[in-house]
């Protein structure tokens, strides 16, 4: 299997970070220091060597470093099998981001054809209880990690489906105003719903018969809506025969913008969303592992991985065997905790950063990795 991780990485201006620069290998990175110090800031400028609006979905303008608002820049060398890329992204005040890949400008979307992001973060913790959308996103990023195109076809199904809204909110009767939108809707929409089918297919196949200290979790994909459409075809009837309705509540009420992910915990057949906070949050971290074994079996590498916090809601035999899982992998996950003897069991498999904090800017010192 081969190897793929960021072995270089520069940040300058970004959140509390004025100025860093990393040097590592592909083993898993344990990042320790007091909270506020600037660790998940870290893992969060690696998220945006991805497509979207990283880990914390933040504006362009606010993770430039306060009070200089100078614009930020994130630098990255990328490792595959020997081979580097370099990935550059940033923004110069309020501007759009960009993005280069070896020197050549790039769009977002294209990142996602060179390397594959997965995060699990705290806030992520209220998946199972929150409303659709956070599922959504959920899901969308994962699907996003199997299927590069997802993004592109997600965008469109939600440019027309904006269009259409406007219509109908403007109470606009013409058919002939709805057409070319809602084929275009149907079109994209079709596309959304076969990637995530094939996202779902590839956890639920990674999870049977693993060896994993994590639960296994019951997947269905369902539709909020009060028409579950399938394929180009019948989305575009939906969007037709549901215009009367659509137009009574201004907005589309039908598509795949209100599917949602259903989990159950299988080993005691409970929902997720009625399982404990322990449950919930091992459920996430069997996804997020399925996740990355379905890629390795996919397309021959892991993902890389980031972790904030999670040694921290796990028992010392879960977080060991959580690293077991991410080395028997060969995955580069970067995992973030207030103590360093919350990665003693990763021991000299890791590798080892300590952020402190001084006057609002962050350090990040190396240090050795610890003995097993």
């Amino acid at each position: 299997m081969t190897s793929l991780a960021v072995t270089h990485l520069q940040l300058s201006h970004f959140r509390s970070h004025k100025r860093a620069v990393l040097d590592v290998d592909a083993r898993p990175v344990a990042i320790h220091g007091p909270n506020g110090a600037g660790k998940t800031n870290l893992i969060e400028a690696i998220s945006y060597l991805s497509p979207g609006r990283g880990l914390r979905r933040a504006q362009t303008g606010d993770v430039a470093r306060k009070p200089e608002a100078l614009g930020w820049k994130i630098s990255a060398e990328l490792s595959n099998t020997g081979r580097v890329t370099e990935l550059v992204t940033g923004a110069e005040g309020t501007a759009s981001r960009t993005v280069t890949i070896d020197g050549k400008a790039a769009t977002q979307t294209a990142l996602a054809s060179v390397v594959r992001v997965l995060w699990l973060i705290p806030a992520m913790d209220r998946l199972w209880i929150e409303g659709a959308e956070g599922r959504r996103r959920f899901l969308d990023r994962a699907t996003l990690s199997f299927v590069p195109d997802h993004a592109e076809a997600s965008l469109r199904y939600e440019r027309a489906m904006r269009e259409r809204n406007r219509l109908l909110k403007d109470m606009v009767r013409d058919a002939h105003w709805y057409g070319a939108l809602e084929q275009q809707m149907a079109e994209a929409g079709a596309a959304v719903q076969a990637n995530r089918a094939v996202c779902v297919a590839a956890l639920i196949a990674a999870q049977d018969g693993a060896a994993t200290a994590f639960p296994i979790g019951e997947l269905a994909l369902t539709d909020t809506g009060e028409i579950m459409a399938d394929g180009a075809e019948a989305l575009l009837s939906a969007f037709q025969d549901g215009r009367g309705r659509d137009m009574a509540a201004g907005r589309t009420l039908s598509g795949p913008h209100r599917s949602d992910l259903e989990a159950v915990y299988a080993a005691k057949g409970v929902p997720a969303r009625d399982c404990s906070t322990g449950e919930q949050k091992a459920l996430l971290i069997s996804l997020i592992l399925a996740n990355a074994r379905a890629l390795a079996r996919d397309t021959g590498q892991p993902p890389i991985l980031l972790l904030d916090e999670v040694a921290a809601h796990l028992d010392a035999d879960r977080r060991a065997a959580l690293y077991d899982e991410i080395c028997a992998l060969g995955a580069q996950a970067w995992m973030t905790g207030t103590e360093p003897g919350l990665f003693d069991a990763l021991g000299a498999r890791g590798q080892y950063l300590r952020v402190t904090d001084s006057a609002g800017a962050s350090t990040v010192t190396p240090e050795p990795s610890h003995a097993d």
